[in-house]
């Protein structure tokens, strides 16, 4: 079973004119997931063709504004921006504190965020439960040290892996959970002399696809500074498989 990645958002917070916050279509089967909606998630969408009116499930890595503020506007568009309005149950998975949150959000913008039209399942869950997403699919969790509650993610279809970090420091014990996977899928925050503990350097992510055995490693999640010192080469210096720095709208194919 084949794994397509399509990048909508490679980039954070900063505004940016190429990079819109983080959010990353796959499609594997019947499966329709985004890992992650920032601003910007659904204008991307658009200009890149991407069905998103057809997403069947929406995993959150963590509650910083960058990585989820666009779902409420997702929702809305699920009822209000297509014809016929959506009526298929969608999925939506992130770590500890979901509902709480989504009942913020429902004070602020309505009842509606709970029950927009359509069915939502929202599902919290542990790092380390994997969570059935179709016959064949799996999405497999792992805890990373950037927030409390952040998540890395995995989709498991078939014999294939894709790794997902969302924000992320350096782990080892991330690096054990992503063995061996087809693709990695890794933040590359801030160059070397602007290093914190919850982000990863390029060397960092390289250093992380080594230990992890990847197949390959694709960068993403890009502040402006780290655009300075050309990331790829940098992690390729440490890893020996291909590397890519992502651009909105790069398209990844594993099992082809």
């Amino acid at each position: 079973m084949t794994i397509a990645l399509r990048v909508l958002g490679s980039g954070t917070v900063a505004p940016s004119a190429a990079r819109t916050a983080p959010a990353h279509w796959v499609e594997t089967g019947s499966v329709r997931l985004l890992l992650d909606c920032g601003a910007g998630t659904l204008h991307r969408a658009a200009a890149f063709a991407v069905p998103w009116q057809t997403v069947t499930h929406i995993a959150l890595t963590h509650f910083h504004a960058d990585h989820w503020g666009e779902l409420p506007h997702y929702l809305f568009a699920l009822r209000w921006g297509i014809e016929p309005p959506r009526a298929a149950p969608l999925s939506v998975i992130g770590p500890a504190g979901l509902r709480d949150r989504l009942g913020h959000l429902a004070k602020g913008f309505g009842d509606w965020v709970l029950d927009p039209g359509y069915p939502v399942d929202v599902r919290e869950i542990a790092p380390s439960a994997p969570v059935a997403l179709a016959d064949g699919v799996a999405l497999e969790s792992c805890a990373t040290p950037h927030t409390d509650e952040s998540l890395a993610y995995a989709v498991r279809a078939g014999d294939h892996r894709l790794v997902y970090t969302g924000d992320t420091g350096p782990s080892a014990a991330l690096a054990r959970w992503a063995a061996g996977c087809d693709l990695l899928l890794a933040e590359c925050s801030l160059p070397r002399d602007r290093a914190i503990d919850v982000h990863l350097t390029p060397s960092q992510a390289g250093e992380l696809a080594r230990e992890a055995k990847a197949k390959c490693l694709v960068l993403t999640h890009f502040y402006p500074p780290v655009e300075t010192v050309d990331p790829a080469r940098l992690a390729a210096a440490v890893f020996a498989g291909p590397v890519a720095a992502a651009r909105d709208g790069d398209r990844f194919l594993i099992g082809a």
